[in-house]
């Protein structure tokens, strides 16, 4: 007995549900990232009382691992996701000449593939939060990768937006 996802859903269906579980890893990771980078760039040294403090006022260390997991997660996701989009999506874009949007989006593969590599060292950073030596290493990678993790996530939607996804 054969068995195929594709006797249940269609062929779209199934890319778009793929795309939609990337696109809601990714929202995950830029909210935790951000709440970190935050977190990181400007302490709160009292009590929080308004919105911005409390957003600022997160521990970071708690979400250390949750990023690394993320981010990982939300790479396998892109790129399964990128055998679909080589093809259908990148070569019509070359074809009409959209050679900065398809520059942009690969200098974004190379940045989120950097972010990947770099999980290790900010991984460790985190774990050693109580080490006064790594504050600044470890202040500035999370900066780095939040940073990263936008870019990925601006860009994805624009490249999206020129060649809707299924289409």
């Amino acid at each position: 007995m054969d068995f195929s996802v594709f006797d249940y859903i269609s062929v779209n269906t199934f890319w778009t549900i793929f795309l939609i579980i990337h696109g809601l890893l990714a929202i995950a990771l830029l909210g935790a990232l951000t709440h970190q980078a935050a977190s990181v760039l400007f302490p709160v040294h009292r009590p929080a009382g308004d919105f911005v403090a409390r957003f600022r006022a997160v521990p970071g260390v708690g979400y250390a691992t949750a990023v690394c997991v993320l981010w990982v997660l939300t790479f396998i996701m892109g790129a399964f996701i990128y055998t679909k989009y080589r093809i259908y999506i990148r070569i019509p874009i070359e074809r009409a000449g959209y050679w900065k949007t398809q520059g942009v989006f690969d200098l974004k593969e190379h940045l989120v593939t950097i972010g990947l590599v770099l999980l290790p060292a900010y991984w460790y950073l985190w774990k050693n939060a109580n080490a006064p030596a790594y504050a600044s290493a470890r202040k500035w990678l999370t900066v780095v990768l939040a940073v990263f993790c936008w870019f990925g996530f601006l860009v994805g939607h624009v490249v999206n937006n020129v060649r809707g996804f299924g289409s």
